[in-house]
């Protein structure tokens, strides 16, 4: 993984997600509890929340993408299937397909923190 962003003459597909501070946030939490660096914490985060991603919606068990320089940007190229899916739902909503993406990072910003994942007193 590289720190720098991909060629702008690069005609790939990638999509760019700036990173929120909830995102942030959650991943520092979750990389003190694991003794990481923020930066390990960051980048592991991001891994988790495109690989949860895309293997809902391909069935992808791998994803790579890179940080910008300040790690609080993400350039991602997805599967073709998590690309058309991006697609339909930014045509259902207007939105553009990194943006729908983001609010799709965002909502695993807080998956896998350990608080997260403690069961009621009631349960086993």
């Amino acid at each position: 993984m590289s720190d720098e962003r991909p060629d702008a003459g690069d005609e790939s597909d990638a999509l760019t997600v700036e990173l929120s501070d909830r995102f942030l946030e959650a991943a520092a939490r979750w990389g003190e509890s694991r003794v990481m660096t923020e930066s390990a914490a960051v980048e592991a985060k991001v891994e988790q929340a495109l690989l949860e991603i895309e293997h809902l919606v391909s069935g992808a068990v791998d994803v790579e993408f890179e940080l910008g320089e300040e790690e609080t940007t993400v350039y991602y190229e997805p599967s073709d299937g998590l690309a058309a899916f991006l697609e339909a739902q930014g045509a259902e909503t207007g939105l553009e397909p990194g943006r729908v993406l983001k609010l799709h990072v965002e909502l695993f910003a807080r998956a896998f923190l350990d608080e997260d994942t403690q069961r009621p007193d009631d349960r086993p």
